[in-house]
């Protein structure tokens, strides 16, 4: 299944069960005002929303409408929680030299995750406001997942069957804010700005055979200002969705409706890209002897889409975002 959100002056949108082909949509609201609602009542809910979207596809829903991914929302436009893993390795080293920290313990066995902020998810197509040009502005390219309720200590097997949902993430950053939060040991709240979501959650189903190991086998495609930045792909990620969603839920229990990212999408050939700006500029850094590439300025623009390995669309649609000036 296919969900997306559309504005209604309420907080979490109105829910909408969308195409297959993402063309159109019709409003779900019925079976559950939003998806907040209908994600933390799944198993009450999911019969009624898979018939309503076989009904879509077969065309034999008379209140179908032309389905606009430009006027949506984040699926979810407000999360109980968001949990936000490094779980590609080759990332994670590379932002250790780029920060000159210290490696960090258990780096390759432990999966290493913040908690940010849950209350304004941005849409897929929303204007970005950021305070200042020199905070260092970068996107990051992810994966992510929706949860159903999780119980503290979950097993793998049970941490899997929290799935509910599949989304695409630019996980905003102030890069000149890391350095000295992370010393503080007490994580990111600057350096963190509220995080996009491509307009589409979907049902693990439908990656088909790219769902596998509860890793994204599909590539992340970035352009910066209209230019390639990177096409990295998911199956790379060292840790999968499921023992995220247990190392995050080892002391305490997961409410549904929790949000848990990859972490930036990064793999160990440079002929990938990247799908944020620090990887890119550290990676100079250790292959041309200096940095190069600068961080966005207002007016840039950033996109990115989720492909399929045979070339083909995902089925998130697409994030394009525009950083301007919060006057």
């Amino acid at each position: 299944m296919k969900f997306a959100a559309l504005p209604n002056g309420t907080l979490d949108g109105r829910l909408v069960v969308v195409s297959k082909d993402l063309t159109k949509a019709v409003d779900a609201t019925a079976i559950a005002p939003n998806l907040l609602s209908a994600v933390q009542n799944w198993q009450e809910k999911v019969a009624d929303l898979q018939a309503l979207y076989d009904l879509l596809n077969a065309d034999k829903v008379d209140t179908a409408f032309d389905f606009d991914s430009s006027v949506c929302l984040a699926p979810l436009p407000r999360s109980p929680q968001w949990l936000d893993g490094s779980a590609f390795i080759n990332h994670g080293k590379l932002m250790e030299e780029a920060f000159n920290t210290k490696p960090i313990p258990d780096f390759d066995t432990i999966p290493v995750m913040y908690q940010g902020a849950s209350d304004d998810f941005q849409g897929p197509t929303a204007d970005i406001l950021m305070p200042s040009e020199e905070d260092g502005i970068d996107f990051e390219g992810e994966f992510g997942v929706i949860t159903g309720p999780v119980p503290m200590a979950a097993t793998l097997d049970e941490a899997a069957q929290a799935i509910c949902l599949l989304v695409q993430i630019n996980d905003w950053s102030l890069r000149s804010f890391g350095p000295r939060e992370m010393a503080t040991g007490f994580g990111f709240i600057q350096a963190k700005p509220s995080s996009s979501f491509a307009p589409v959650a979907v049902t693990p189903d439908e990656l088909g055979e790219a769902w596998k190991n509860g890793r994204f086998n599909m590539h992340l495609n970035v352009t910066w200002n209209g230019e390639r930045f990177g096409e990295p792909h998911g199956s790379e990620m060292n840790f999968s969705f499921p023992q995220l969603i247990a190392h995050a839920a080892r002391t305490r229990k997961l409410s549904a409706g929790c949000v848990i990212g990859s972490g930036t999408v990064s793999n160990k050939s440079r002929d990938a890209g990247s799908a944020c700006i620090a990887e890119r500029r550290v990676i100079e850094k250790i292959d041309l002897g200096e940095i190069k590439t600068q961080y966005m300025r207002f007016g840039d623009t950033v996109r990115m889409q989720a492909k399929f390995d045979d070339g083909r669309d995902g089925p998130f649609g697409v994030i394009a975002q525009k950083v301007i000036a919060n006057k």
